[in-house]
């Protein structure tokens, strides 16, 4: 039976145009589901569906996910991730690629982006009467701009040149920031991905470990649909202990014109 699935151009050229009809006929498409968002039931005979392909240095797997959640697109990750994410699912490593068939070109993060650790802590930010899903994200040191000999720490003018706003006042919503991402998998944050090549995304920051976060946090994301990302310098937050703490350091950060942010969709599993 015909499945209401919605196959990418970008899926469509990693899998094939064999293989993409052959899904969209009904073969190899299951009928019932998890979805790959928000972890609950679809179906692809009763409602729109999108196909997911993730996609590592050798390995690739298709999942599927509700089309109201996200849309189909190609989702570079780690090799690593990727089969751990597999074999948490199945107990069984991922199937090779086919030869020939190339994974989306990545783009490395910036050579500046990668003189510091950047660290992520996950917690619930009230904004506008919400409880909303945030990402705080601050350096371990100095960011320098590529090729710059400079000492200053150019972390926050390169998020600004990437599409991210100055936070003035914690109690209004980010501003939507255009192909970048919060990548969940397992109910573990994986990465935040940027825009890349022209109709692929690539990490902007990747954990060395799945990062867990709390079921309340899963949860108003998958409400949400999306996630909030605050940056701040080195040394302007801190590791705080209780989300109300960081809510007053987030809060001193933007008094000091020292934290910038925006709102991004949640993708992946």
């Amino acid at each position: 039976m015909p499945r209401m699935l919605d196959v990418s151009d970008d899926v469509r050229a990693e899998i094939g145009d064999e293989e993409a009809d052959r899904l969209l006929a009904g073969g190899d498409a299951p009928g019932s589901y998890d979805c790959t968002s928000c972890r609950t039931p679809g179906d692809s005979e009763q409602e729109r569906t999108s196909t997911v392909l993730f996609v590592g240095e050798e390995t690739a797997v298709l999942a599927f996910a509700h089309a109201t959640c996200i849309p189909s697109q190609v989702v570079p990750v780690s090799e690593e991730q990727l089969q751990g994410a597999v074999r948490s699912i199945t107990g069984e490593d991922a199937a090779p690629r086919t030869p020939g068939s190339n994974p989306s070109p990545a783009t490395p993060a910036p050579t500046s982006e990668r003189q510091a650790t950047l660290g992520i802590t996950c917690g619930l930010v009230l904004v506008e009467g919400d409880l909303r899903p945030a990402l705080v994200v601050e350096p371990d040191g100095p960011i320098a701009r590529p090729g710059s000999t400079s000492l200053d720490d150019d972390f926050l003018p390169l998020l600004l040149e990437q599409g991210f706003h100055p936070v003035t006042d914690m109690n209004q919503l980010p501003a939507l920031n255009p192909g970048w991402s919060a990548l969940l998998a397992m109910g573990k944050l994986h990465a935040v991905l940027q825009p890349g090549t022209p109709g692929s995304q690539a990490a902007w920051w990747q954990a060395h470990q799945p990062l867990a976060v709390s079921d309340g946090w899963r949860a108003a994301a998958n409400k949400a649909h999306t996630v909030l990302m605050y940056a701040a310098p080195a040394g302007t937050i801190g590791h705080q202990p209780r989300e109300d703490l960081m809510r007053e350091a987030l809060e001193e950060a933007a008094a000091k014109g020292a934290l910038v942010a925006a709102t991004m969709p949640l993708a992946g599993t």
